[in-house]
């Protein structure tokens, strides 16, 4: 079993998504380097978050 993701991850994510979800891929760095450019965050750790929950999202696709 994995981390549950709060709503506040997965409702930012899914707005990242439809803006942006072109630019996006199903790696994880390149997601980093992606999420930071286009949402400010207040720590790394949740930009990571994020980014490997669109990764997922992403893979799903």
């Amino acid at each position: 079993m994995g981390r549950i993701k709060t709503t506040f991850i997965k409702r930012k994510t899914k707005e990242l998504l439809k803006k942006h979800g072109d630019s996006f891929t199903t790696d994880f760095s390149k997601n980093k380097e992606i999420a930071g450019r286009h949402i400010e965050v207040q720590s790394k750790k949740l930009r990571n978050v994020i980014a490997g929950y669109m990764t997922r999202l992403k893979r799903r696709e």
